[in-house]
């Protein structure tokens, strides 16, 4: 369970966040919109550990890990630029995050392999990441978050850059691995069908606070 408490923020002398109270079970799915400037981003940083609170903290199964680094936190955080790193080819941007946690290079590889053929992308994976369309690139963003298991996953407009039919089908697969790898979600987005097409519940970000939608 992701647990957000009490957590407000500010920017310079402007409220951005007031308050925010939010439970995130998992393998449940929590859309999170609002206005651009509404402080959607910020929040997400905080959970990831990005950025400390004003007040407040977020906890993840009952601990207070408001303190803890990013890479303390076993999170996965996608953006909407995919974030993949064009000088690796697609097999070891997917390895990366193992080979972080000093998995062997041949094992991670390996581990690599397996995931990419569950997304379809085993035949590209010796292929530059800059050769691959712009839902190839997101399958394989996605591949890199879910093989170091994270506890949770972090969504910021994940499909925004896709046109409207790759992201149809893109959240259906992507919710699809979520609720196989049993994580809390997290979804940050603009697009309140999306929202709807992805999440089992929404909140509306509306002058710092929460407001529930469904």
């Amino acid at each position: 369970m992701l647990e957000l408490r009490h957590i407000s923020q500010n920017y310079g002398d402007r409220v951005l966040l007031q308050d925010i109270n939010l439970q995130v079970a998992a393998g449940e799915i929590v859309a999170l919109l609002g206005p651009s400037g509404s402080g959607k981003s910020t929040l997400l940083s905080i959970v990831a550990g990005l950025q400390p609170p004003l007040k407040g903290g977020v906890w993840f199964d009952g601990q207070d890990i408001t303190r803890l680094a990013p890479e303390q936190r076993h999170f996965a955080l996608m953006f909407q630029d995919f974030a993949l790193f064009p000088h690796l080819n697609v097999l070891d941007n997917v390895a990366f995050g193992l080979v972080e946690q000093r998995l062997p290079k041949p094992d991670a590889r390996a581990r690599a392999a397996q995931m990419l053929e569950r997304f379809g992308l085993l035949g590209h994976a010796r292929h530059q990441v800059w050769t691959l369309s712009g839902g190839e690139q997101q399958r394989v963003a996605l591949a890199r978050a879910l093989i170091t298991q994270p506890r949770a996953l972090l969504l910021d407009e994940p499909f925004s850059a896709l046109d409207a039919e790759l992201r149809q089908g893109l959240r259906e697969e992507f919710c699809q691995h979520i609720a196989d790898a049993g994580m809390a979600t997290l979804l940050v987005t603009h697009d309140e069908a999306e929202a709807r097409a992805m999440a089992g519940r929404g909140v509306r970000l509306v002058a710092g606070q929460l407001r529930a939608l469904w």
